[in-house]
């Protein structure tokens, strides 16, 4: 058995949560933080056993799509502003960071 934990962008979370009900994949949703964009993100714990993995991820891969977006910098706090850079940059948001872990014991009461 393993379990997958799924990090992504919120925008994807709906999406991904509604392909693994149809697929009857359980899955927990617990929203999270991103620490580079400070952008909400949603965290997926999914078990399965070890012959569905490659299913799971073709599922996450299938729903969870990279995008470019303009964000806006925050100011240094304190820092040096040499290096700042006052207007909006273009990075890469979306798609999914995944793990996945065995599992030694698996409980449901």
């Amino acid at each position: 058995m393993k379990l997958i934990i799924a990090v992504v962008q919120d925008k994807d979370s709906n999406r991904l949560s509604e392909a693994l009900i149809h697929t009857n994949f359980r899955a927990t949703k617990l929203a999270s933080t991103g620490g580079f964009l400070k952008a909400g993100n949603s965290t997926f714990l999914i078990g399965t056993e070890d012959e569905h993995v490659d299913e799971v991820l073709k599922i996450i891969k299938e729903n969870c799509k990279s995008r470019e977006q303009l964000v806006a910098p925050i100011s240094p706090m304190g820092g040096n502003a040499d290096s700042y850079v006052p207007y909006p940059v273009e990075v890469q948001v979306g798609g999914a960071t995944v793990f996945v872990l065995p599992v030694e014991q698996f409980e449901q009461f």
